[in-house]
């Protein structure tokens, strides 16, 4: 371990120490501050922030998509990828003040294989059992790593589940040919196998308001989107909803069956289904891509509060879309995770 060092966030007034050998989201997440943030990896831009005092911080390597280097000699700087060499103080750009209080600390768990089971061509279900510890605690929508055995890779992936209890944890996880973790999920792991995990993280939680629902879900973005569903039935919760789902093909989609019984249990929930390339196949429902469907749909979003998750084309397009429908940035939920997820 190297040295620790002060961290203070503003406008929010929160310090935390961070030691030189984690980076700063990581220091943080440790402490249960809960900071706006997507891929991990330096390439979505998520955790982007200014430094308002100090500058011996040095970064992993990150997209300069994401950090231009003309950002960087201005003082902004990506949170998942800095290290501190020294006190600073870093204005937060994009924050909830709430989330960042709620936040859980992570922890590293050991979870053992109960099922894998294909609910389309190419996405599993993944059912593991929490072994040590036997509980642990975190938000419905948030997201573990999952460590790839063999290797120094870890792998994020959204639970489905509502909680922990009887210690299972679900996840819907898209298999890629080439992917590190898939490829292993596919053909390696076995019921009974043993994995390491590490969470909670991600901000794709439901906040506290009365604000209409809009979510937008693609492919493996289905399971975060699942369990705030499931979880809005469980506590009773009848905010106006609708969830817009894109697939390919008829054969892309599933649980189908589970939200037709949530929709009779949430009162003003509807669910949209989008068929991209239906390639004549019997359906009845929306064809095109599912941000070209919402545009078809929805004339005013104002007021509403939005959760997207899916492929990163996905989520571009709709966080561009949403604003232009009058949803308010700030309340535009997602995670973003990149390709190198499989």
């Amino acid at each position: 371990m190297g040295e620790k060092h002060r961290v203070r966030f503003e406008p929010v007034g929160i310090e935390i120490e961070a030691d030189e050998d984690q980076t700063i989201l990581r220091a943080a997440a440790e402490q249960g501050v809960m900071l706006m943030h997507g891929c991990k990896e330096g390439q979505c831009a998520s955790c982007k922030s200014f430094i308002l005092d100090g500058d011996d911080v040095e970064h992993d390597r990150y997209s300069t998509f994401a950090l231009p280097d003309y950002e960087k000699e201005e003082g902004y700087t990506l949170l998942c990828r800095a290290h501190a060499y020294e006190d600073l103080t870093i204005e937060l750009i994009n924050y909830d003040e709430d989330m960042i209080r709620s936040g859980l600390p992570i922890q590293q768990a050991t979870v053992e294989v109960v099922s894998k089971d294909r609910v389309t061509h190419d996405m599993a279900q993944l059912v593991v059992r929490l072994v040590e510890p036997a509980d642990l605690k975190f938000f419905p929508g948030q997201y573990l790593d999952f460590e790839v055995p063999g290797t120094d890779a870890t792998r994020s992936f959204s639970m489905a589940t509502t909680s922990a209890a009887g210690g299972l944890l679900e996840f819907v996880i898209k298999i890629y040919p080439d992917g590190l973790f898939s490829r292993f999920l596919d053909g390696e792991v076995a019921v009974g196998d043993r994995l390491r995990v590490t969470g909670p993280f991600g901000v794709f939680t439901l906040r506290d308001s009365a604000a209409p629902l809009v979510f937008l879900g693609g492919g493996a973005g289905i399971a975060p989107i699942l369990a705030l569903l499931r979880s809005m039935a469980e506590r009773g919760i009848d905010r106006r909803a609708v969830f817009y789902y894109g697939a390919r093909r008829r054969r892309d989609l599933c649980f189908e069956k589970e939200i037709a019984e949530l929709a009779t249990r949430l009162p003003g929930f509807e669910f949209v289904p989008a068929l991209s390339e239906p390639d004549g196949e019997p359906w009845d429902g929306e064809v095109g891509l599912i941000t070209d469907v919402v545009r078809r749909r929805e004339s005013d979003l104002a007021g509403a509060d939005a959760y997207v998750c899916g492929p990163p084309p996905m989520v571009e397009a709709a966080l561009e879309l949403l604003p232009a429908l009058g949803v308010a940035d700030k309340r535009v939920f997602y995670d973003k995770f990149t390709t190198t997820g499989g």
